[in-house]
């Protein structure tokens, strides 16, 4: 995200100017967890699939002692 000149002109109290320093800074950092997020439910689905080719149980149907 790039930060152009004119909006820091239109920052009027510090709340702002602390809000658009936050969404500059972290806005890679958003992008990142959504796509570990993708990440994680495409291994999940691959764990599932993988247990109904060879006949194994769900995970969540197993019993904890």
């Amino acid at each position: 995200m790039q930060v152009r000149i004119g909006t820091l002109s239109r920052v009027r109290s510090v709340g702002g100017a602390l809000r658009l320093a936050e969404s500059a800074l972290l806005a890679g950092g958003r992008r990142n967890a959504w796509t570990a997020v993708c990440e994680n439910r495409r291994h999940a689905a691959d764990r599932e699939h993988g247990a109904a080719l060879l006949g194994l149980a769900p995970e969540g149907s197993r019993r904890k002692a």
